[in-house]
């Protein structure tokens, strides 16, 4: 059996926190070889001090005993650096708050909460002003340059479009929308919020503040829902385009049996006039 290791001192603590202050963890034997240190930790070994600093590192993050020391500077040495500060000092033991969401840390700080979607949508058909309307994509890329909107926004703009659309307060146009014609006359001016009185997303916020677990529970069950919805619409479109589809085929099968009818006829010497309709 070997010698028993000696209890480390405080000198030899604080010359190791030193040392790696200085040249860093990890460079034990740059450390020993140190003239500043090794007179002080000439009886440890590389393995002493890796072992060593874990425990201070562990102690350190309040895992360890409660009664965590500040380390002591010895001697004219020059102040630590924020980094070794940050590393070498215990954080205090405290219950972690709840981080807002990502959407909120992007919201303005002038107060005002963000407009909800169906303004986003009547502002950029309003600045867009296309005469035969304009597409989903056009929409989205003009309230992506104005708006911070959820990664998920393109699924709420359809089911918002299709529902403003159902409602009347927008004109589809094949696969485009705009304003109505009287939008313009009955709009109201709209009406300026007071910054100085909290907003309801605010104060929302605030409620959940300390039950993160259920915020988010409850964005995942909005965003389902939304995504839901969304899938929907889109079902019922592409129902309404297949049966388009299939119109135009019966009504093309049509015309082709009325072409090979009349080409019969014109095989056969017969005299075959075709009368044109027109919309009255």
């Amino acid at each position: 059996m070997g010698a028993p290791k000696q209890k480390w001192t405080s000198e030899e603590e604080d010359a190791l926190r030193a040392g790696v202050r200085k040249h860093g963890a990890g460079k034990w034997r740059t450390i020993q070889k140190d003239p500043e240190f090794s007179p002080v930790l000439s009886s440890r070994s590389n393995i002493d001090l890796k072992d060593k600093w874990r425990n201070l590192s562990f102690s350190a993050s309040g895992l360890g005993s409660s009664k965590v020391r500040v380390p002591r500077i010895t001697g004219p040495t020059s102040s630590p650096s924020p980094s070794a500060q940050a590393l070498l000092l215990p954080a205090p033991n405290k219950v972690t708050e709840a981080t807002l969401p990502a959407d909120a840390e992007k919201k303005p700080q002038d107060g005002k909460t963000p407009p909800k979607y169906g303004v986003m949508i009547m502002e950029a058909l309003s600045e867009l002003n296309e005469p035969n309307g304009s597409d989903m994509a056009a929409i989205l890329r003009f309230i992506e340059e104005r708006h911070v909107v959820q990664p998920t926004f393109r699924r709420f703009l359809t089911s918002k479009l299709r529902r403003l659309a159902d409602s009347n307060k927008i004109v589809k146009i094949d696969k485009s929308y705009r304003l109505p014609d009287s939008f313009a006359t009955r709009t109201p001016a709209p009406k300026q919020k007071d910054p100085s009185k909290p907003s309801k997303v605010s104060k929302t916020i605030g409620l959940f503040t300390a039950s993160s677990p259920a915020l988010e529970a409850a964005m995942a069950a909005a965003v389902k829902v939304a995504d839901a919805e969304a899938k929907a619409h889109d079902a019922h479109d592409q129902m309404m385009e297949a049966e388009r589809i299939l119109k135009m085929a019966e009504d093309t099968e049509s015309l082709l049996t009325i072409a090979v009818e009349i080409y019969d006829r014109c095989l056969r010497g017969e005299i075959t006039t075709i009368v044109a309709q027109r919309d009255v």
